[in-house]
């Protein structure tokens, strides 16, 4: 076996974990009563699925999450909700991925930059999905409903997003698993 197929079959193996932890990861978050669902459990598996095994694997672990949560165990409701956040989780996943990838260094302040790109854009791309969805209802998606619903809501999740998740991946760094690089990345993973 190659390096390549090596490579992909390490990846599928992490992107089936990170899909297993985020199906689990919202029953031990929803035990909060008052903060657990604000806490976005979902996102912090497709987050680093997306800097560990690259905008692929974060993509599809991300759209198929919700999905598969709900066929699994009702939730989140399937309309409009999961299949907004299968949008979102599917943006989060491809575009962190992406441009940690294509950063010039691998580091803690390319991580911040591209999580908080990739959090701004699932959020705009759940609020475009959020007023397709709901343009038939009789309750329109209004501006109030997006801040709400991408912003003052999620305040607690993107807290704890943007202190675990860098906490991780400095752990993963002093393991090995994950390499913070002072480095242009190298021509040979373009493909990636």
């Amino acid at each position: 076996m190659n390096k390549k197929n090596r490579k992909q079959i390490y990846n599928l193996t992490l992107a089936a974990m990170f899909l297993a932890i985020g199906l689990l990861l919202p029953f031990l978050t929803g035990q909060i009563k008052q903060i657990g669902s604000a806490l976005l459990p979902m996102h912090i598996p497709v987050i680093l699925c997306g800097l560990i095994c690259g905008w692929q694997y974060g993509l599809g672990v991300g759209f198929v999450l919700p999905l598969l949560r709900y066929a699994m165990f009702g939730m989140p409701i399937l309309f409009p909700t999961g299949i907004s956040m299968a949008f979102e989780l599917g943006t989060y996943g491809f575009v962190v991925g992406f441009l940690y990838f294509h950063s010039r260094w691998k580091c803690v302040v390319a991580l911040y930059r591209c999580m908080i790109i990739a959090m701004l854009a699932g959020r705009v791309v759940w609020g475009i999905v959020q007023a397709i969805l709901l343009s038939t209802a009789e309750n329109h998606f209004t501006m109030e409903m997006f801040i709400a619903g991408a912003l003052l809501n999620a305040i607690p999740g993107i807290i704890l997003q943007l202190i675990l998740i860098p906490a991780i991946m400095i752990a993963l760094n002093r393991t090995g698993l994950v390499r913070f690089t002072n480095n242009p990345a190298p021509a040979e993973n373009s493909e990636n």
